[in-house]
Parts: structure tokens; C-alpha cells; sequence
């Protein structure tokens, strides 16, 4: 069949189930979540596996064993790519990201190190001055108000070294395209164009062993 976006139906699914997140609403919705909102994930992630590898779906319940409070549906469909590359679809519509979205404190160490050394972080700093050029933003999952231990608050590239993660991402709002296959070209876009950073991560940081 193909991958060919996500209908204007899909977006007032998620709204829906904002307004009402209760057992009632996804039941009755539940077939219509499956048919028109993961199958189309489904279908995009087997034509991104070439490119970027296989992808894995999220599960549409929250784990209420630690979310305590909140509401327990996602209102949200996202997958992960195993080569680097989050989509995720909502009703304020399409999201793309890759990155270390947080780093293990042995990452953290690498990456910092890097990051200070004179030639792989000026590679960064230019690789994340392109992608902002590109008009796609860039930034820290989770960011230290002042410098890490060790490293000086004036050092040139203090920005990246206070970033307990690192990622880029592009977010569209709904439009025509996103019920269409133009859908994929955004996300496929997205990646080829941020590809240097995860491949910046995935030298200099990479994961950890075990």
C-alpha cells in the first residue's frame, strides 16, 4: 500500500483524546487508532529502514506505575530509528529529531572531552551553527545553568559544554502535506540534512558497552 500521511481525521483523533483521555473515549477509538494512526507509522518506518534503519513504535499507554497523575494514554505516536532518528506524530502535528537525547555519565565524559578538544569541537560548534542555518533547531535535551565542574564559564564553546544532551529537531504544524506521502519527504529531508551531528555523537560519544 505505501505510506501516505496521516488524514485530517487522524489529527482530530489526538484532539479528542486531550479532551477526554478515559477509557471510554479509547475504546471506542481504539480500531480507528490502530488502522489510521499506527499503520501509517508502521508504513513509514518500513520505507525509512533502508536509509536509517528498522524503527520501533511506542506504546499508546503510559506505565501509570510512574506517571502517578497523568493521563493515561499518550497523546502522541512516536518511534525511535535504530540508526539514530525520532518521528513523532500528534495533533499539533509532525515532529522530527536525532541525537543523544541524555547521555550516561561515562557519554557525558566523552562527549565533554570532545567538545573541549580543539578540533572535534570546533567540528561541532560548525556542524550545529549549519543546522541552525538550515532553520532547524539545536540544543541540549537537558542543559546546566553554568559551567561542568572543570571547565571554565568563559570557554568558547561553554554553550555545548553544558548540555547534558544533545539533539536536533524540526516541528511542522499541521498542513495538506502531512496526509500525503510529502509526509515522508519532510521526515527523510529532515534526516539527511542532521545526519552530521549523529554522526559527530556517534564517533566521539558513541554508546556505552553492555
Amino acid at each position: 500500500m505505501g505510506f501516505s500521511g496521516w488524514s485530517a481525521e487522524a489529527v482530530e483523533f489526538f484532539k479528542g483524546l486531550q479532551a477526554d483521555n478515559t477509557k471510554e473515549y479509547w475504546s471506542a477509538h481504539k480500531a480507528f487508532y490502530e488502522a489510521s494512526v499506527a499503520e501509517p507509522m508502521a508504513e513509514l518506518l518500513r520505507e525509512l529502514s533502508g536509509e536509517f534503519g528498522p524503527g520501533r513504535i511506542s506504546r499508546p499507554y503510559r506505565d501509570m506505575r510512574f506517571s502517578a497523575g497523568r493521563s493515561p494514554y499518550k497523546t502522541e505516536i512516536y518511534a525511535i530509528l535504530d540508526r539514530g532518528g525520532y518521528v513523532k506524530f500528534s495533533a499539533d502535528g509532525l515532529t522530527a529529531a536525532l541525537g543523544y537525547f541524555a547521555m550516561t555519565a561515562a557519554q557525558l565524559e566523552r562527549y565533554r572531552r570532545a567538545v573541549a578538544d580543539e578540533t572535534a569541537g570546533a567540528q561541532l560548534a560548525a556542524v550545529v551553527t549549519r543546522l541552525r542555518a538550515e532553520g532547524l533547531e539545536v540544543g541540549g535535551a537537558q542543559t546546566l545553568k553554568s559551567a561542568p565542574r572543570g571547565y571554565p564559564r568563559d570557554h568558547p564553546r561553554i554553550e555545548l559544554l553544558r548540555y547534558r544532551g544533545a539533539i536536533c529537531w524540526r516541528q511542522w504544524a499541521v498542513a495538506p502535506w502531512l496526509s500525503t506521502a510529502a509526509a515522508k519527504d519532510h521526515v527523510v529531508g529532515f534526516l539527511r540534512t542532521a545526519a552530521p551531528l549523529q554522526r559527530w555523537l556517534d564517533q566521539r560519544v558513541g554508546p556505552d558497552p553492555g
